[in-house]
């Protein structure tokens, strides 16, 4: 068994720890971090087959037992994976699968399981170190090392893997991945934070993952096992020149081709009429010829890009595709738009719910409940393709989660807009960027809902091409470029500032310095779009749809909820029935009201106040007759609260009988007299009536000493 430990800044200690469980895996490594343990085993499958692709596999699990729970459901076992871990094991893939060599094929799996939680220190990132250990000892080929950091600012002052607490007052959520020369992998968000400050936090972090990678390569020369060699597949010259010669002019052609299909057409004619024509020369070679055809849309698309400077539609580097808006297309939701950046489209509607509608989630780190919600779909129509529909994949849950990011900060706190919202954004049409369409079709959609945003976000997706050192930075990639470019980098945020971010890269890094850039170059195109934003829509609008509910908020004391809720439930079931309206009541005696007729609200409301309104002396109040005594008779005066209208405050002239007056339900209109320490009210009728009784009252008053 070895162990390698970093102290942090705050005196915690980050350890790495191989040779102890899991000894049958390639690569196995402990990473721990206060009381949180993460295990990462990693596996590999040779294989002789002739591939096109790397199947890695990268699965994150968090054992319930990790936190002294036993899972709920009927089965009281773990299921499929939570958002959180798919999530979590996304941002794995992405700083990994870029470090293993080309033409490296075998099948791989990475298995990373949450074996302890403290609840303090989060997992996620101890789960890409740990892969990346793994990986390292193991003799699968992986090139470099990676570290991983959490950053967050607290207070202005930066800390490294912050603490779960520490969050809730932190304005940065950097998720980061590197190498000890580069960063290759960033997500997170931040309350619209600036460029530089952006940069200053990945330089931080950078600081931090050097001395995670030091760890790794010492316990790599402790315990490393040796590398295997990976042979590059060697294609015939003959079949690439052949090819070249065949392809090369066809293919320069279909690159500067502008629409997407059009040109996607272009390039599989070009395949097909190749492996038709090479098939009697070149028997079971397509996979070669294929690959041949591959390398020469590449490297034209490249070169056109950097030593033309013009890429496949025409467009210079930093312009952005023609942008079209749609407000209100959708006549009885709450909100809606559609957004068009060339051949993206993103349709966002949001919907806007009560407190009954929050969702509930039930994880490590036990219950907790979501107002702000959004859900991102991408049909298989979108892209002209045909497949079936099986729910979200493990891409839609993280372009949401992404867009979701985005917009949190701009949304209205719940004791100013105590609504859930839920926005869903279903792409129409994608050639590259769809989840920055959906931040800016998110955008729209609330603020044609009326909701009191704070600012409009838009986002915008960032490529690159690099060759040595001749570069191009890209605004608002196509797909082709994402796909054959060397970088995905989407930033969104308002005018003032960033929201949220994510980066994705095929080469092993970026410098900072081009981080700095692509975030300027974002900046000016972000400004672009939020201006495009601003014309069609200016503000929320000042009014709800009038198919959205209105909710009342009212505050009644803690120890009157039980009044409003009634044994069983009773009274709170007789309002919501006779009224139509939603109630819903905190713990801390918020009481919320929600009903699309104001009307059916308004009388909820006055309801709930009845049943907590507390009898004041001075005041009238129409009571019904509950129970009769020689005495004087019980008047309910509110909702289970009785007085004594005794039978000499009944009329001003005496009665021999209660009965005389008053029987059992009728309707008296009475005033609190008086209310004892013990909580018993007394009530008089006669002292709101008028006539004869009070005349000669009045007038045997003034005969015994009155003034005239």
């Amino acid at each position: 068994m070895e162990t390698v430990e970093h102290q942090l800044d705050d005196g915690r200690i980050l350890s790495i720890e191989t040779g102890r469980i899991a000894k049958q895996a390639a690569g196995t490594a402990l990473v721990r971090l206060g009381d949180t343990i993460v295990l990462a085993a990693v596996t590999f499958a040779p294989t002789e087959e002739e591939r096109d692709f790397f199947p890695l596999s990268v699965d994150y699990r968090e054992k319930q037992y990790a936190a002294g729970k036993i899972p709920g459901g009927f089965f009281k076992r773990e299921g499929r994976p939570s958002e959180k871990e798919i999530l979590s094991a996304r941002l794995t893939d992405r700083p990994l699968r870029p470090l293993f060599p080309e033409g490296f094929t075998d099948e791989v799996s990475v298995m990373i399981q949450v074996l302890s939680s403290d609840q303090e220190n989060d997992a996620d990132m101890l789960g890409i170190i740990g892969a990346s250990a793994a990986l390292s000892l193991s003799e699968i080929p992986f090139n470099y090392p990676v570290g991983a950091v959490r950053v967050g600012r607290i207070g202005g002052t930066y800390k490294a893997f912050p603490l779960f607490s520490d969050m809730e007052n932190s304005d940065i959520n950097i998720s980061m991945a590197g190498t000890a020369e580069y960063i290759n992998m960033v997500e997170g968000g931040a309350q619209e934070i600036s460029e530089k400050e952006m940069v200053d936090a990945l330089a931080f972090g950078h600081e931090v993952i050097k001395k995670v990678v030091a760890l790794i390569d010492e316990l790599k020369l402790r315990v490393g096992k040796p590398k295997l060699e990976v042979a590059i597949p060697e294609i015939d010259p003959d079949i690439e020149t052949t090819v070249t010669e065949l392809a090369l002019e066809k293919i320069k052609s279909a690159n500067r081709i502008k629409d997407k299909l059009d040109r996607a057409d272009a390039v599989e004619r070009i395949v097909t009429e190749t492996l038709e024509e090479l098939a009697e020369k070149f028997p079971e070679k397509e996979n070669s010829i294929k690959a041949v055809i591959a390398r020469l849309e590449k490297e034209d698309l490249r070169s056109m890009i950097l030593k033309e400077g013009v890429r496949s539609d025409g467009r210079g580097y930093e312009e952005i595709r023609d942008i079209s808006i749609e407000i209100g297309v959708l006549p009885r939701t709450h909100g809606s738009a559609i957004f068009t950046r060339g051949q993206t489209q993103a349709l966002a509607v949001t919907t806007l719910g009560t407190k009954i509608d929050e969702q509930k989630i039930d994880d490590l780190f036990g219950e907790s409940f979501k107002s702000f919600m959004l859900h991102y779909n991408f049909p298989s129509f979108s892209v002209g393709e045909v497949r079936p529909s099986r729910g979200p994949g493990r891409r839609e849950i993280g372009h949401g989660a992404l867009a979701e990011r985005a917009l949190e900060p701009i949304i209205p706190a719940e004791d100013r807009f105590p609504y859930t919202i839920r926005i869903v954004s279903d792409i129409m049409e994608s050639n590259g960027s769809s989840s920055m369409a959906t931040v800016c079709g998110g955008s729209l959609s609330l603020m044609d809902a009326g909701v009191p945003i704070k600012a409009p976000v838009a986002g915008i997706a960032m490529g690159l091409v690099k060759e040595g050192e001749n570069i191009a930075i890209l605004t608002d990639i196509l797909g082709v470029e994402d796909h054959l470019g060397d970088m995905d980098f989407k930033v969104a945020g308002t005018y003032d500032g960033i929201t949220a971010f994510q980066m994705d890269i095929k080469i092993s890094g970026l410098t900072l310095e081009i981080m700095e850039k692509a975030l300027e170059q974002a900046r000016k195109a972000r400004f672009t779009i939020l201006d495009n934003i601003k014309e069609a829509i200016p503000a929320p609008r000042p009014e709800l749809s009038q198919y959205a509910p209105r909710i009342i908020t009212i505050k009644i004391p803690i120890s009157k909820i039980g009044d409003v809720i009634g044994p069983g439930g009773k009274m709170i079931r007789s309002i919501v029935e006779k009224t139509g309206a939603k109630v819903d009541i905190e713990d801390d005696g918020t009481v919320l009201i929600a009903s699309v007729d104001q009307l059916a609200g308004e009388t909820a409301r006055d309801m709930v106040l009845a049943l907590v309104e507390e009898p004041e002396v001075g005041k009238e109040y129409t009571g019904i007759v509950r129970r009769t005594a020689a005495f004087g008779a019980f008047v309910e005066i509110l909702p289970n609260t009785d007085g004594l209208l005794h039978i000499s405050e009944i009329d001003h002239s005496r009665i021999n009988k209660v009965e005389d007056v008053l029987n059992v339900g009728d309707q008296v209109k009475v005033k609190v007299l008086s209310i004892d320490p013990d909580g018993k009210i007394r009530l008089s009728r006669k002292a709101l009536l008028a006539g004869a009784g009070r005349e000669n009252h009045s007038s045997r008053n003034h005969r015994s000493g009155g003034r005239r």
